[in-house]
This record gives structure tokens, sequence and C-alpha cells, in this order.
């Protein structure tokens, strides 16, 4: 049996790019807050508090004429912001290739959506509509401002670096969502002993993010550099602004899409075996309280441990990966979802230890599936296209991010068993890791007009 060929290890990256890379990474920690505070603990049940106080006798709001249960109107908002975005992300990264300009964009969006998250502080007695609106200018900017972040991936690492790289980004994200996240946690435990209300420490763990969002912002747009548009992303002619170019780039790239129908092909993949992930994500604490009885603390101290563990396993499966490569490295963190999924539906009510060891095997599998398969779609996309195709990346994360919870509520509507629920979610793993079991990659990426790494 002969010896498996040697690989010469890529040359360490020089100074310049190093500097690059880590303001690439930095974004990833000044970004993650905004999820992990903001949308997945902090904002929901506030604002649902805000919305409840500002209703009328018969328990109904009635913003725009329309009247809507106080309960729904978080859910309402959260999906008008994601519509929005499936709107304007693509749009977001035609301007981006065609600009040159990257850095400005991530700046402005970055500070849009900053300032709007500072603002919440804002948001108390009856003003649901002031916090509905902020929210969804905060989170169409979060969207767009990570069409453009993901959009220099390609530039700062080559085609065998990019596991590693995407994976570095993705853990300097969980442990900078861990670590705010641990500090609101404890602000808003302590907000009597502090002489503050409830309201008032949840407005303070809000702004908060925004201010994280915001400093460390600035770290990454002042290490992070702009390139010129490349040849397939074609410059703006005189007298013609990048905004209306971009509609224009825009239309000719899904004219253009039937040339990567493997490219398309693990957009498919990848847009059910993500939102297995993402609904997971959302119905983990439902599932914990209604079906487990386990109290609000142990919901949140698994939410936490979740992001610790999450760091780690970006870190450890990107350097699996390394060795077997990121496709089969993905295939087998698909596995080990399914194996999450049964491993739930057997956990005991009750059983703290359980859950707990439910949030760290979550949290292993969780940062590597999501770095990897980034890494894996960027090279797939055509040179010089990378904000634009990664707006689509962004649409196929968010756009379509009911699938799952509606297949969970069908299948407990069916059943009413919170059990046969969290367990229908298996589909979305086995039919995504099927089509990106037949997915020929190396094939896929030669198509695009990309170098192929040495191991997939």
């Amino acid at each position: 049996m002969s010896a498996a060929p040697q690989v010469d290890p890529a040359p360490p990256p020089d100074q310049a790019l190093r500097r690059e890379r880590a303001g690439w990474y930095s974004y990833d920690w000044a970004m993650s807050v905004f999820n992990t505070s903001v949308t997945t603990v902090f904002l929901a049940p506030y604002l649902t508090s805000i919305a409840e106080a500002a209703a009328d006798a018969e328990g109904r709001i009635h913003p725009l004429g329309i009247s809507v249960p106080p309960g729904s109107w978080f859910g309402y908002v959260l999906s008008l912001s994601v519509v929005l975005q499936v709107l304007v992300l693509p749009i977001t990264g035609a301007i981006a290739d065609r600009s040159g300009a990257k850095r400005q964009l991530l700046a402005t969006f970055a500070a849009v959506g900053s300032l709007c998250t500072m603002s919440l502080f804002f948001v108390a007695g009856e003003r649901y509509l002031l916090g509905a609106a902020l929210f969804i200018a905060a989170n169409l900017s979060f969207g767009a401002a990570t069409v453009v972040y993901y959009s220099w991936l390609p530039d700062l690492a080559g085609p065998d670096e990019r596991d590693v790289v995407s994976s570095r980004g993705w853990a300097c994200g969980y442990l900078g969502g861990a670590l705010l996240l641990a500090g609101n946690l404890a602000l808003f435990s302590q907000y009597e002993a502090l002489g503050m209300t409830e309201g008032e420490a949840v407005r303070i763990c809000l702004a908060s993010a925004g201010i994280w969002w915001a400093g460390f912002t600035v770290v990454s747009v002042s290490l992070l550099r702009n390139r010129q548009p490349r040849e397939s992303a074609v410059a703006v002619p005189p007298g013609q602004g990048a905004l209306s170019g971009g509609f224009r780039q825009l239309a000719a790239t899904l004219r253009d899409l039937r040339r990567y129908r493997l490219t398309l092909w693990f957009l498919g993949a990848y847009l059910l075996f993500n939102d297995g992930v993402q609904t997971i994500i959302g119905v983990s604490a439902q599932y914990g309280a209604e079906e487990l009885d386990l109290d609000q603390s142990t919901l949140i101290s698994a939410i936490l441990l979740v992001q610790v563990v999450a760091f780690f396993g970006a870190i450890g499966m990107g350097r699996i990966a390394m060795v077997v490569g990121a496709k089969r490295t993905v295939l087998g963190s698909l596995v080990l979802w399914v194996g999450v999924l049964v491993a739930a539906y057997f956990v005991q009510s009750g059983a703290v230890v359980q859950f707990y060891l439910l949030a760290v095997c979550i949290g292993f599998v969780l940062g590597g599936t999501q770095a990897l398969s980034r890494s894996l779609f960027s090279q797939l996309i055509p040179p010089g296209k990378e904000a634009e195709y990664f707006g689509f990346y962004e649409i196929s994360d968010r756009g379509t991010s009911w699938l799952g919870p509606f297949l969970f509520a069908l299948t407990y509507q069916l059943t009413e068993s919170y059990r046969y629920a969290i367990f229908s979610l298996v589909f979305f793993f086995v039919a995504g890791g099927w089509l990106l079991a037949r997915l020929d990659m190396r094939r896929a990426i030669v198509e695009a007009g990309n170098t192929p790494p040495e191991r997939l």
C-alpha cells in the first residue's frame, strides 16, 4: 500500500495579509452580538411586553390600522425584516462588486445598524412601533453588512486556506457573542441589586450590543482594504452611478445563473440543511420549556454554553477539514446533527444535565457546519461576483427560514408531541446531505472559474 502523497503546506501569509485577516476576524467578533444578545435573547420578550402595554381593552394593538395580538408582533416584525433582506441583499452585493468600495459600504451599513441597535435603549412605555422600526433597520443593515463582509473571504485566503480562515472567523464571532451575552446576563440577573427596573436592564443590554458592534467595526474597517473590481464585475461607466449599475449587474447575473447549475445545486443543499440548523436553534428553548419542563435560567445558560462550545467546534472542524476536506467534514457534521435530534427525542423531562450535554453537541457541530459551508460556497462563486453571490447565499439562509418552523409546527399539530416535532427535522439534514453528497464539488469549482483546493 503506497503512502499518501505529501502536500506542501501553504506559505505563511505576509504581514499585510495577516493584518487584513485580523480585521476580517474582528468583524465577526463585532457583529455576532446582534444575533445573540438582541435577536436571540432579549428583544423578542421585551418588544412583546411593550406591545402588551400599548394594547387596548380587547388586548390588541393596531399598527397601521391592522388589529394584531401583542404576542404575534415580534414574529411579524422579524418576518418583514427578512422579506426586505430578500429584496435588498442581492442589490447590495452587486453594488459592492462593481464599486470597489467595500470598506466604505461595510462602515456605512455597520454604522446604521449599530446606531439603530443603540437607539433601542429609547424603546420604553408604549413605543412598540419605534422598536419595530429600529429593529427592521438594524436587521436589514446587519444582513447587508454581512454580505459585504463575506465577500472578502476569497481575497484573504487561497483555495487550500479558506476553510481554516472561515472557521477562525466564525470562532471569533461565537466567542465575542458569548462574552457580551455573559456580561448582559450578569447585569440582567442583578438588576434589582443595581437599583434598576427589569426594563432598564434590558434596554442597557440591547444598547450594549450596538456599542460593541460599532466599536469593533472601527478595528475591522481600519485593517481591511479595498480592491479594484475584477473583470467579470463590469466597471461603472462614467456618469452611471453604482446603484443603477448594480441593478443592471444583478439582472445580468440572474440571466447568467443557469451557467452555474452546480453552484445552484449547492445552494439548494445548503437551503435544506441550514434550515434544519436554524430551526433547531429557534425551537430549542420552546422544546426545553414545553416538553422538558426546564426553567428559564437553564435555557438561557444553555444558549450561552452553545456559544462557547461553538468557538471550539469551529476551530476543531476547520482542522479536520484540512485533513479530510471541507465537503466530507460538512457531511460528517450532518450525520452528527441527525444524532443530536435522535438524542433530543429521548432526553428525559427535567433532565438538566442531559439538556446541557445536548447543548454541547449542538455547539460543537454548529460552528463547523456554518463556517465550512461558507468556505465551500466561496469556491463556487465566479471571480468578481463574490458579494453578489453571497447575497443569494444570505437569502438561502434567511429567506426560506420558514420551512423548518412550519414542519415543526405542523408535526406538533398532527401529533400533539414536541418529541415527534423535533424529530421531524431529521428530514432537512437527510435531504440536504443527500444533495451535497451527490454534488461533484471539483467540477463545480472548475465550472465557476476557480482552482479547486487539494482536498475537498
